[in-house]
């Protein structure tokens, strides 16, 4: 798998309450892999490990979920999917 850390896709909206958080993810999931993409961007990854760090779980985790509800939202978009979207925490 390739490391998607620093290349990945962003891909914000307003929530409910104007804020700006990452398709399928709530506001607070937002914060937390941002807090992630930038930690694990920082480190040194000359040898890296084969085991994901618990933060790198975690980051991939957040990703894979915000991925996969970018990725309903836009086929849904495409197929004219009336009302509102549950993608919007």
């Amino acid at each position: 798998m390739s490391d998607l850390r620093g290349h990945s896709p962003r891909r914000y909206v307003a929530d409910v309450s104007g804020r700006r958080v990452l398709v399928g993810l709530t506001l607070e999931e937002t914060s937390e892999f941002e807090g992630l993409d930038s930690s694990l961007a920082d480190r040194d990854d000359q040898g890296a490990d084969l085991v994901p760090s618990a933060g790198e779980g975690r980051w991939l985790e957040l990703y894979d979920k915000h991925d996969k509800a970018w990725i309903k939202w836009k086929a849904d978009l495409r197929d004219g999917y009336p009302g509102n979207s549950p993608f919007f925490n």
